[in-house]
């Protein structure tokens, strides 16, 4: 009975965009688990006892907080579900500071990347012109591995299709930007791959998401950027580092920074632009900019 509810549930959130993979198998855990107990309605205590067994504080706050919105959405029809404590293994996610590239960084990673050893014919190509596209492009590294060869469209845009929130969008590109798109296609096409996807691992398919990871750290090793640094610098920097750069060249005031946000907003698809705010926090340079321009302001007005 309660599988049936997780079912629905999921199904109502995934006409909604959500794709909801790892979710759909906490709460299938769940109804499992529930129902082996013999209930029938979700029942608070059930939900911390299940919730309580995950191996981590963070695993254990993100069970419970699947169960408790399903518990929201089943109560609204029956008021016999029970709503757990949405806070009993609350955990504070501190969301840690990206890693901004210089330009002269970004350029080492490109030359470390062309230093791979050749695992497969394209590694290094593949890599250099992966590490170069989230660069010059902000995308996410997930949106970047699942290209294909007809999302390269004509005038040098990419279609970026069906990515987080199931959201498609158009992306330009700089015209130096297709000139080594164009290079790495000519390379590309010289090996006789019958995937399409545009960057190959070494089984000709799509590079797993881990994968790209994993090798990027390796790059990052081979380039010697930030070799002392606790925290390494990751794949997905690259594109915290456009939106940055791309902030920081923005004119300071309001009126422009806000259609500047905007604009930033859709090319990197975010969902709403109060995401894209966030990256005001990285580039502390604008933000005393935007202050200072603010103050001049005021004093402009008083006197």
């Amino acid at each position: 009975m309660l599988s049936d509810h997780v079912e629905r549930y999921l199904a109502l959130r995934r006409t909604l965009g959500y794709k909801l993979h790892n979710t759909g198998r906490n709460l299938q855990a769940f109804a499992a688990f529930a129902s082996d107990k013999g209930d029938t309605q979700i029942r608070a205590a059930t939900a911390v006892q299940w919730a309580a067994q995950a191996s981590s504080p963070h695993a254990r706050s993100v069970r419970l907080r699947d169960v408790v919105l399903l518990a929201r959405f089943l109560h609204a029809e029956d008021a016999a579900h029970e709503v757990p404590p949405d806070r009993f293994f609350h955990v504070r996610v501190v969301r840690q500071p990206p890693y901004i590239y210089t330009p002269a960084e970004i350029g080492q990673l490109l030359a470390a990347a062309h230093r791979l050893p050749r695992s497969y014919v394209l590694r290094p190509t593949v890599y250099a012109t992966l590490i170069g596209l989230i660069a010059a492009t902000g995308l996410r590294v997930s949106e970047a591995l699942d290209l294909r060869f007809d999302d390269l469209l004509p005038n040098g845009v990419l279609r970026i299709r069906q990515t987080k929130f199931a959201k498609s969008r158009l992306v330009p590109l700089h015209a130096t930007t297709v000139e080594a798109l164009t290079a790495y296609l000519h390379e590309r096409q010289r090996v006789a791959i019958a995937d399409d996807h545009l960057f190959v691992s070494a089984n000709h398919g799509r590079i797993p998401t881990p994968t790209a990871s994993t090798t990027f750290q390796r790059v990052v090793r081979l380039s010697g950027i930030a070799p002392d640094r606790q925290r390494r610098p990751r794949l997905v920097d690259l594109r915290h580092t456009f939106a940055t750069r791309s902030l920081q060249r923005c004119a300071v005031r309001r009126e422009s920074v806000s259609r500047h946000m905007v604009a930033l907003s859709t090319y990197l698809g975010h969902a709403n632009v109060v995401h894209t705010y966030w990256y005001l926090e990285a580039t502390p340079d604008l933000m005393a900019d935007i202050a200072t321009a603010g103050e001049n302001l005021v004093a402009e007005g008083a006197a």
